[in-house]
């Protein structure tokens, strides 16, 4: 009754937002389209859309119905393309989802040696997805995903790969950067460079600033973290980032590491995957490769 062809037919009226226009994605004629739709209705006995004018507005089963569209069609497009892998011969592919923008040059350290190891598998990443990393896992369109912050999901499994220390960076010049460490009240005067990332999501702010009710003078983002440092080391602010991260660019850089209060910030690397594919030999291996000391 319900076939892969009426999931991508909603699917598509939704994205193309008409059937002309989804019947020429979908290569079938409208009417034959049409046919196909109006036939599923009276087997269901249930209208998937309803006529507003020229335009068509899904029901509660037209709803429904691309709901499961958009979990299955993936899922099935990712299965093909693994029997076709397998068919010619090959391992397979994992993509790689980053929600940690100063964890790119880990990851380089830890997908080097595993592209010699696995050379049969493809790596491929990605930094922007449709509904976040979490759905992005959920969607079928990432293999893996590199977070700092773990969600406990029915279906999902994070396992730490890495532990670091998020501290203040300052210019070696900076007032703060004989400091043992700071506190909240001493950044109140400074501007604050982050990543373009929602301040609930930012450490600096949720493990340190935030609960002593504290904001910094400005904020500033900035998607690179070459330009970042090269911020702090003109004085023109200071940043929060991984302690390994400061000390790699400190040879080049004026910039000093800052311990963020007494005790520190103490946080780990994770890698997600959907638990269902966590026993797949190469994906597994990624994992077991992330969690070796990385080699400079």
């Amino acid at each position: 009754m319900l076939d892969r062809i009426h999931l991508s037919i909603v699917q598509e009226v939704e994205k193309q937002g008409s059937l002309t226009a989804a019947a020429g994605v979908l290569h079938v004629t409208q009417s034959a389209l049409s046919h196909s739709m109006k036939k599923l209705e009276q087997q269901l006995g249930t209208d998937i859309w309803l006529r507003e004018g020229r335009s068509l507005r899904l029901t509660q089963a037209g709803q429904y119905l691309l709901a499961v569209a958009n979990r299955v069609l993936p899922q099935l497009a990712l299965a093909e393309e693994r029997l076709r892998q397998f068919a010619q011969g090959e391992r397979g592919a994992l993509r790689i989802g980053m929600e940690c923008h100063p964890c790119y040059q880990w990851l380089l350290k830890v997908v080097s040696p595993y592209l010699a190891a696995w050379p049969d598998v493809d790596v491929d990443v990605k930094q922007k997805f449709q509904f976040g990393g979490i759905g992005a896992l959920f969607g079928y369109e990432i293999d893996l995903l590199v977070t700092p912050d773990p969600l406990d999901k029915p279906g999902l499994v994070f396992e730490p790969v890495f532990d670091y220390e998020q501290v203040l960076v300052v210019a070696g010049s900076h007032k703060l950067a004989k400091e043992e460490y700071v506190k909240p009240k001493q950044l109140t005067n400074e501007v604050l460079v982050t990543y373009p990332v929602p301040l609930d999501r930012l450490d600096i702010y949720t493990m340190f600033l935030t609960p002593a009710g504290i904001t910094p003078k400005r904020h500033k983002a900035i998607e690179t973290t070459d330009i970042m440092l090269q911020m702090v080391a003109s004085g023109r602010g200071v940043a929060a980032l991984p302690r390994w991260l400061v000390q790699e660019y400190a040879d080049t850089m004026d910039v000093v590491p800052v311990r963020l209060g007494k005790n520190g910030i103490a946080k780990n690397i994770y890698l997600g995957a959907r638990e269902a594919d966590v026993s797949i030999d190469y994906l597994r291996a990624f994992i077991e490769q992330a969690k070796r000391p990385v080699v400079a």
